[in-house]
Parts: C-alpha cells; structure tokens; sequence
C-alpha cells in the first residue's frame, strides 16, 4: 500500500530483499502529468495502486543494485522510461535493455535535476525535484541514509570510493531539500521530513565523520 508523504509524492511499501535492509521506492505525481518512479520495487504488490495513480512514465535508478527484475516488469506493465547514471550503464544493461544513459548535473525535460554522485558506486546520481508546493524532493539512493539507531551514515561498502564518497556528499551539504529519501534504509525509515529546521548539512556531516572525513 502505497504511504503519502505530500500530495504529490508516495511511498512504496517496504520491502526486505536482504535481511536487515528494508527498500522503498517512491511515486511523484507532478500536475503537468508524466508520473516519475525513483528507484524500484522488489514485487508488485503496489502496481495497482499505482496505476491508478496514473501510472510510471519514467524510472529513475539511483544505482545498478536498483536493477532488479521489477525494472523489466515496471516497463511491461506502465511502458515506462528508464533512466540511470552511465557510470552504472555495463552492470545495468545486463538486466534491463534500453535505458536513457544520464551525464552531467543537469535538470531534464521531466523536470528532474540530475546530480552525479559517484562513490557508493561509481555511476551513483542523485535526483532533485520540485513539489506541488515549492517544496524540494532530494532522493539519495544509496549515497546517504540513515542507521537503525537514526544516525545519517554513508553508503561505503567494499566495492565503494570513500575518496569520491565524501566529494559527493560535499556536494549534498550544500543543497537545501525539505524531504529527503533513501532507497535502502538499515533502520526501515526511507523518508524524512525536514521542514521543522532540521540542519541538512549537519546530517550530512555525520556521515562525512563516519568516512573518517
């Protein structure tokens, strides 16, 4: 069942692929229409009620772990779109065919602005958007998230680039979102809701320590 965080923004249902992990994907239902999918599913469960959402016109990876079977189903179902950062492009095309390769920081024609952050992986982008009320919408994939005891960590595993890690998430500080959404969340919470004056580059900083930056 699909989880309303704005008028214009949904939350999937969670979802464990791993144990310990749980995964959202997230619905933004823009007025001009061409609804946007950021990150995947792992079943179907919410497809009707996303269809009767209006549907996905367009995917958006945040990184080629997100490239699971759903993908192929999502496209099926909703003829979506897919979009994903180039430096993922040879693990995602082993899944998924036809996808629309993303370069550069750049806001597109589905008004999505585009922020390459390469580190968790190298093709890692993050995804930036305006709401319904003027509100900004950060989805961070795996770049930044929070742990199961609240605290703001980033995604630095083995096959990760601490060096290129923490250059992205500098760039994050200096962004000034009011919901920010993980596509993996250790502590099962994907969204927050900073409008209360919550400090983004605060956050942001605590997962900077915990790459010893």
């Amino acid at each position: 069942m699909l989880r309303k965080i704005r008028d214009d923004l949904w939350e999937t249902e969670g979802e464990s692929p791993f144990p310990g992990l749980t995964t959202h994907a997230y619905l933004w239902t823009p007025p001009s229409g061409g609804n946007v999918l950021f990150y995947s599913t792992v079943t179907d469960a919410d497809f009707d009620e996303i269809e009767r959402r209006g549907g996905v016109a367009h995917q958006y990876l945040s990184h080629h772990d997100e490239a699971g079977p759903m993908v192929r189903e999502i496209a099926k179902r909703f003829g979506s779109r897919l979009h994903a950062g180039r430096g993922d492009a040879k693990r995602i095309a082993n899944v998924v065919d036809g996808a629309f390769w993303l370069d550069g920081r750049q806001v597109d024609e589905n008004g999505v602005e585009v922020i390459p952050t390469p580190g968790h992986t190298s093709g890692s982008t993050c995804f930036l958007v305006r709401g319904a009320r003027g509100e900004r919408y950060l989805f961070t994939g795996d770049t930044i998230y929070t742990e199961r005891d609240g605290t703001w960590a980033a995604g630095n595993l083995s096959f990760s680039d601490p060096d290129a890690l923490a250059s992205s998430l500098k760039l994050l500080a200096s962004l000034r979102p009011d919901v920010v959404a993980s596509s993996a969340a250790p502590g099962g919470v994907g969204a927050h809701d900073l409008r209360d004056g919550d400090d983004w580059a605060g956050h942001v900083r605590v997962a900077l320590a915990g790459l010893g930056r």
